[in-house]
């Protein structure tokens, strides 16, 4: 999920659509939650890895 957001952040900075830039930050920002709470040992819904 991390790489996808960034991937849509680039995708946003090159052709200039604000809701590719948009939608990146936020994938990015999800990602790293999940990553850290994964990282932790916390179950996310039910699940012990979000992949």
């Amino acid at each position: 999920m991390i790489v996808i957001g960034i991937i849509l952040l680039v995708l946003g900075f090159i052709f200039g659509i604000p809701i590719l830039w948009t939608l990146g930050i936020v994938a990015v920002v999800v990602g790293a939650i999940l990553a850290l709470l994964g990282a932790l040992g916390r179950p996310v819904a039910g699940r012990a890895h979000y992949y």
